[in-house]
């Protein structure tokens, strides 16, 4: 079968936007998830109702996002189905698995313990209460823990035999089992722990700028800045193990991280910035830090990485003839190389303002309301974890390029025959407008909620009990 170039660029167009989209709110759900839990336990230790009132201020904006969660993940699927139906063929026996047990086991243990937390405020003591929160926040850790089993999957086949044209499980715990799950994994969860983290703080810091609930929000902020310094730091360390795993497992993603057409020497420089020649492969210009690759890839000052060119020839030689086609290997150097350092410099600068934040906020000087520089930077860095998330993204999926299973099945063999490019052109104009009324909705209501702030000024918890999806909930006219 020839697909069309038009017709195939469509569906990984559609596929690339409803990930990203997708991938905005995923994170940022189970990472508020997990501070409002923390919240929460924080009032059942201390019995301070400041506490309570945090938990339930900020699990409205988790529910919002769980929410539009929800719904850009059923497009995704549909999607899936739409677009992808051969790969569906390729991969069913090795997906049905993981996938049913999300949608059985954690999205069902997640959605009860939602409706249970909203609603039954005043119905439970509140050390049984808070365990609704804690096991909303397991189950959409788990979420992602059974889809990444598939995804890792896709990185790195693992537990399988080819049979019939198709991939098949051999053992469910051999896909459990994937070294690529085991830092994917904990990179996916930190970072949406930082990503909550970092939005809490960065929305407290827009309040602190306005003068509002100076004590809501200072509580807010810091335990926004202390969540964000853990895990900024976590997903520093399993970044760096995924990557190294990458090196031998996916040598031309790494490669392209790094801005590599040669072969390095024993000692290999780092490429800050350099210009790159796609079509020509090589580079034009770069500046470089001397040793520092082989310091990032290996831990030691020695240590030779190579190029994209090498590492080209090597899988023509390897797949061209298992596959009766001269295939390209080459991924989006320019993407991979920018989105890198986007991800991993955002990475840094959240762990940097975090300790900064958390100095200004010490026993002695804690009076980060007046610095009003530092509550701008920390407003900016509201969003810019939804940015290294999507850059982080572009590195795993755009590294894989040809394949869609690594080393087993291409893209270009994955799309649905039926589809046509007119089918795929009009769902995709579709899909961007859903898309931006969602966005938009989940913006304009988490800022509505943020404006009305908690109610708190008068020291009363007159919305203590408010059903949060009941009318009025989110209008403070």
């Amino acid at each position: 079968m020839t697909v069309g170039v038009s017709m195939l660029s469509l569906a990984r167009f559609q596929f690339a936007m409803t990930t990203v989209f997708h991938f905005f709110f995923v994170p940022f759900s189970i990472g508020m998830a997990f501070i409002t839990a923390i919240m929460e336990t924080i009032y059942v230790v201390k019995k301070a109702p400041i506490y309570k009132q945090m938990a339930q201020f900020w699990g409205k904006i988790f529910l919002l996002s769980f929410a539009v969660g929800v719904v850009t993940g059923l497009i995704q699927e549909f999607q899936f189905g739409m677009n992808w139906s051969d790969y569906s063929r390729f991969m069913g026996d090795i997906f049905g698995a993981p996938l049913a047990i999300e949608a059985l086991l954690a999205f069902f243990l997640e959605s009860v313990f939602i409706g249970l937390w909203m609603f039954t405020w005043d119905r439970f003591k509140p050390a049984i209460h808070v365990i609704f929160i804690w096991l909303v926040m397991i189950g959409s850790s788990a979420s992602a823990l059974w889809i990444l089993t598939a995804n890792s999957f896709m990185q790195n086949p693992v537990a399988y035999k080819l049979a019939n044209g198709r991939a098949e499980m051999t053992s469910f715990t051999g896909l459990l089992k994937n070294p690529q799950l085991w830092v994917e994994f904990p990179h996916v969860v930190f970072g949406a722990f930082l990503t909550a983290a970092m939005a809490v703080a960065g929305m407290s810091a827009w309040r602190l700028l306005k003068h509002k609930n100076i004590e809501f929000y200072k509580k807010s902020l810091k335990i926004g800045l202390i969540v964000g310094l853990i895990f900024s730091l976590g997903t520093i360390y399993v970044g760096d193990a995924q990557t190294r795993m990458i090196i031998k497992d996916q040598p031309m993603k790494f490669a392209a991280t790094e801005g590599l057409y040669d072969n390095t020497g024993k000692k290999a420089p780092w490429a800050m910035i350099e210009g790159i020649n796609a079509a020509g492969h090589k580079a034009t210009w770069k500046v470089e830090i001397p040793d520092m690759l082989s310091i990032m890839s290996y831990h030691k000052t020695t240590g030779a990485v190579k190029g994209m060119n090498t590492i080209n020839r090597e899988l023509h030689q390897k797949y061209d003839k298992k596959f009766g086609k001269d295939m390209n290997y080459y991924v989006p150097p320019k993407t991979l190389f920018w989105s890198f350092r986007v991800m991993a410099g955002f990475g840094t600068l959240f762990a940097l303002v975090t300790i900064v934040g958390l100095w200004f906020m010490r026993k002695k000087n804690n009076a980060i309301e007046n610095k009003r520089w530092f509550l701008y930077v920390l407003g900016i860095c509201l969003w810019l974890p939804f940015l290294a998330n999507t850059a982080g993204w572009f590195v795993t999926e755009l590294g894989r390029y040809p394949w869609i299973v690594y080393g087993l099945f291409t893209i270009a063999d994955a799309v649905s025959p039926s589809v046509t490019a007119g089918e795929l052109l009009f769902s995709n104009i579709t899909y961007f407008l859903i898309f931006t009324m969602l966005g938009g909705t989940m913006i304009y209501f988490s800022h509505k909620t943020l404006v009305a702030g908690p109610e708190l000024d008068d020291g009363s918890e007159k919305r203590a009990n408010v059903d949060p999806f009941a009318k009025g909930a989110f209008n403070h006219e």
